[in-house]
């Protein structure tokens, strides 16, 4: 959950703006500073970063830091982690879902933060996902089955790297190793950057040197033209009964001793 709102009515009010005069300043209307004050909407991504600018925030401090008289900022050195990422919008001003074909990844290294290139880029939206920033990457190999190759894995854009969590499924673009879908192993430690696995165990893990990653997006979910293979209900059906016969000889051997 997001603390913009009570850092948007805190940053506003420290500065001695009224609502009405923030709205101008931002060019919007003074009933959507008070939507986004009260929680009841969310500034959208061109708007969140003209606020954090004006704060002179990044836009992660904006969104996750609680600010207020206590809080300080985290210096620009230390901030390196941060990015500010290229998205399109539709004609509704919402984001689009950029498609990163195989073909195009090798582009995408040299492009990735170029307006013009993203723009160009196949784009579709899905309901599921209105908030947020989200790209899809199509994928290939057998190193993460039973995802199956050829899969689209549909990532939301990881701003602070502090969020990786180890365990869970990330696409990683890094110079060295290109665009990877894999599971965080660890993370940052002794200054080695991100230990990626893959969940077919022959394939050995390695890890991504912090200084050669570009970008970070966390699966929320994919698309595949294969479908699962259906169950093996005969083993399903013969391991209910050898469970529920030992459950009769365990009640066998109680009655026994009674």
């Amino acid at each position: 959950m997001s603390n913009i709102s009570s850092n948007l009515k805190f940053l506003r009010k420290k500065n001695g703006l009224t609502q009405q005069q923030f709205a101008d300043l931002m060019e919007i209307k003074r009933a959507s500073v008070g939507a986004y004050e009260e929680d009841r909407a969310e500034p959208k991504y061109e708007l969140l970063k003209k606020i954090a600018k004006y704060y002179d925030l990044s836009m992660d401090e904006l969104a996750n830091d609680v600010i207020d008289e206590n809080w300080k900022p985290i210096s620009k050195s230390n901030a390196s982690n941060l990015r500010v990422l290229s998205v399109t919008v539709d004609h509704d001003n919402k984001e689009n879902i950029e498609l990163v074909p195989v073909k195009a990844t090798a582009g995408y290294l040299s492009g990735y933060g170029d307006p013009e290139y993203v723009k160009e880029l196949p784009k579709f939206s899905l309901p599921m996902f209105n908030q947020g920033t989200y790209r899809a990457f199509e994928i290939i190999g057998d190193s993460m089955l039973p995802l199956a190759s050829g899969s689209t894995v549909i990532g939301e854009y990881v701003e602070d790297w502090n969020n990786i969590k180890a365990g869970e499924t990330y696409v990683v673009v890094s110079k060295e190793n290109g665009v990877v879908y894999k599971r965080v192993g660890l993370k940052f430690k002794d200054d080695k950057g991100l230990k990626l696995l893959s969940d077919n165990k022959i394939y050995e893990p390695f890890w991504v040197p912090t200084e050669d990653i570009l970008e970070v997006w966390k699966a929320k979910a994919y698309i595949s033209t294969e479908f699962p293979e259906p169950t093996n209900e005969s083993s399903i059906e013969s391991l209910t009964a050898m469970m529920a016969q030992m459950q009769k000889t365990i009640n066998s051997v109680v009655d026994t001793k009674k």
